[in-house]
Formats: C-alpha cells, sequence, structure tokens
C-alpha cells in the first residue's frame, strides 16, 4: 500500500492532533490544580503517552483487532506484541496503513487514560493512576474498541461511533467515575 495516499496523510494529521490534545489536558489539569502538584501532573500525562503506545503495542492493538474471539464479537484472543503479517487483509483498512491505524489508535487509547487522569487529580496517588493507566491502555479499552474498530458486536448491529465520542470519552468518563 502506498504511504501517501489521502486517507493515510489525514489520519497521520489526526493522530499528531490527539497527540496534541494531551498538550490541553496537561495544562487544563495544571490550572485546575495547585501548584505544589504541577509537576505531578506533568509526569501523569507524559507517562500516559509513552507507557501507554508501549502497552498498547505489547497487549492492546492485537486485543482490539483480534484474529480469533474467546466470546465472538465481546473479547477477542490477542496475541502478544505487533504482527502486520495479513494486515492488507483487514477489515479496518480504508486506505491507510498498519501503522498508521495503530499510532492513532494508540493515542486514542491513551486520551481515554488521560481523561481518568484530569479527574483524579489531587485524589490519589501516582503509582495508583500508573497502575490504573496501564490496566486501562492495555485491556479495558483496546476491549471496548474490540466492539466497533474490532468487528465485534457494536458493529455488528450498525453502530456508528462519530469521533470516538463513545468509544473514547465515554469510556474514559466511566472509567474516571469508577476510579473516584
Amino acid at each position: 500500500m502506498e504511504l501517501l495516499t489521502t486517507n493515510n496523510v489525514w489520519m497521520m494529521v489526526c493522530t499528531f492532533l490527539v497527540f496534541f490534545m494531551h498538550l490541553g489536558f496537561t495544562f487544563l489539569e495544571i490550572g485546575l490544580t495547585r501548584q505544589k502538584n504541577s509537576i505531578n501532573i506533568l509526569f501523569k500525562n507524559f507517562f500516559v503517552i509513552t507507557a501507554g503506545l508501549i502497552l498498547y503495542c505489547a497487549i492492546g492493538f492485537n486485543l482490539m483487532y483480534p484474529s480469533e474471539w474467546i466470546i465472538e464479537g465481546v473479547l477477542g484472543l490477542p496475541s502478544p506484541g505487533l504482527d502486520s503479517v495479513g494486515a492488507a487483509d483487514l477489515g479496518y483498512n480504508e486506505g491507510y496503513t498498519y501503522w498508521t491505524d495503530f499510532l492513532f489508535q494508540g493515542m486514542f487509547a491513551a486520551t481515554a487514560a488521560t481523561i481518568i487522569s484530569g479527574a483524579v487529580a489531587e485524589r490519589i496517588k501516582i503509582s495508583s493512576f500508573m497502575l490504573i493507566a496501564i490496566l486501562y491502555v492495555s485491556i479495558v479499552y483496546p476491549i471496548v474498541g474490540a466492539w466497533k474498530w474490532g468487528g465485534g458486536f457494536m458493529d455488528a448491529l450498525g453502530f456508528y461511533d462519530f469521533a470516538g465520542s463513545t468509544l473514547v470519552h465515554a469510556v474514559g468518563g466511566w472509567g474516571a467515575l469508577v476510579v473516584i
């Protein structure tokens, strides 16, 4: 597949914009909390992006786009790491590459965890947040994402998720409510 298709370039621009949303979330959190917690918040948001992408690569992406289902349309059987063999045959391929989709979905996974970060700012220890973010980016978000974007039961029902409003923002919001 050619890397400079219109869809692929647009997806990379959107990935870049989602990445910069994290900067906005960071500034919002710093503005809403006391000055003594600024470094803590900077670390949390940096951790979500870096560790989030690593964990999403190791576990989450293949859990989100499973080759087999444990429970049909609900829970996929992941294989460890990234595997682009046969990626051109996947149903989600709409003119962008496997690696573009990985980066885009990885940023969305980190965004869902960043929503939780904003809700728990000044409320929990950094180690507790790190554990929550690890679980959320590597397991919770990919399972819910598989329901639509991975060809799960919501996709079969014809569900339409406009710009990630349900699969990213609502899931992040529900996660924040659970943690609080």
